[in-house]
């Protein structure tokens, strides 16, 4: 791991076969997570997946109906919240509105039971930490989201804790905002050397805090690893087209005798003689557009959009549409006919009905 500032404290986290039901729904399916001291620890999955369900169980915010959750050498699965040794930073901040910025920090000190003078001592020090320092006299109301938001850190830090469990803590900032909070998440969270788990929808978010992502969905863990493993190589069709943006594209079809066909292209493929649907992937930056004839298969440009840093074509091939990024000063008409290209590499195959990646099978590169 490349946090090389943990420090010897800090606590692992392990999550044994965790079930969660509401009436018939099951919401968390046998989750297991071995989280190691001082990692940063990304769920991520669609809202409703179960990844904040199993945070609050974590929390002890949500009763556990099987499994068990083990912090350091001690098992907190029916221990009250607060002597769990967590602390909790929730998407909507969680603010006393009548408090001071410096009353709101301190507050778990005062609630602990700590002096005045040591409270006030380890407050400036948090507030310190998330750049609060000149705005501790200030109510919330003062304050715009991201101060806020930096409060309710430094209200975590100060106590602590064995853990920080953070649920979606950005996504109610701006994006410009955003990108600068997940730069002083990371830059507190590799000083600190506390374990973290966090939980989001944003891939963006994932890729860029996390030393391992564990994807969610539908209750269940689908894959399970660092933001360029589980990037570039994908366990199954949902981790491929969940992370990536713009997403991976997909071109429906199927492999007969050693062929790929779908979408009005043919591709030979090695591996696999026969399987019957298929998905055939590649992701925007591996493809290229080139001249008509030129690819791998013929399409038509629907769009181009310069970005800036920049161009992303959209590309119609018999009704399936798809975006390759290209450099920023590459232009091309709507409407015409160009080639498509990518390396053998950086395709990727899937059984359409269970999902599973083809892994010994490959586009045949002419």
């Amino acid at each position: 791991m490349s946090n090389t500032k943990t420090v010897s404290t800090a606590k692992g986290l392990v999550i044994k076969d965790l079930n969660k039901s509401y009436g018939s729904v099951h919401v968390v399916k046998d989750l297991n997570l071995d989280v190691l001291p001082g990692e940063f620890l990304v769920l991520l999955g669609p809202s409703g997946c179960g990844k904040t369900t199993a945070l609050r169980m974590v929390a002890g915010l949500e009763e556990v109906q099987s499994g068990s959750i083990t912090l350091g050498d001690t098992d907190v699965t029916t221990m009250p919240p607060k002597y769990r040794d967590v602390a909790m930073v929730f998407q909507s901040y969680a603010l006393y509105p009548h408090k001071t910025v410096a009353e709101n920090i301190g507050f778990p000190l005062k609630m602990r039971g700590i002096g005045v003078t040591e409270r006030e001592q380890a407050v400036r020090e948090a507030a310190q930490q998330v750049h609060l320092e000149t705005l501790l006299e200030r109510y919330p109301r003062q304050l715009s989201g991201g101060q806020r938001q930096r409060v309710a850190l430094a209200r975590a830090i100060i106590r602590r804790p064995a853990v920080f469990l953070m649920d979606e803590p950005l996504s109610n900032l701006d994006a410009q905002l955003r990108g600068f909070m997940r730069a002083e998440l990371k830059h507190m969270q590799h000083a600190l050397g506390v374990t973290t788990l966090y939980v989001t929808h944003d891939q963006i978010e994932a890729m860029t805090l996390a030393h391992r992502v564990a994807i969610i969905n539908d209750g269940a863990l689908q894959q399970l690893g660092t933001p360029r493993e589980v990037y570039n190589d994908p366990a199954n069709l949902f981790v491929a087209g969940f992370m990536g943006s713009p997403p991976m594209n997909f071109i429906q079809g199927e492999i007969e005798n050693s062929r790929f066909q779908g979408a009005g292209i043919d591709l030979a493929v090695t591996g696999v003689a026969d399987n019957g649907k298929t998905t055939l992937g590649f992701r925007p930056e591996d493809a290229e557009v080139v001249d008509a004839g030129q690819g791998l298969f013929d399409a038509i440009v629907y769009a181009a959009e310069m970005t800036g840093e920049q161009t992303l074509v959209t590309i119609e091939l018999d009704e399936t549409y798809f975006v390759i990024k290209m450099p920023k000063d590459f232009e091309t008409d709507i409407g015409s006919q160009v080639g498509v290209r990518f390396a053998a590499e950086h395709g990727y195959l899937f059984n359409t009905g269970s999902g599973t990646r083809l892994r010994n099978c490959a586009v045949v590169m002419v």
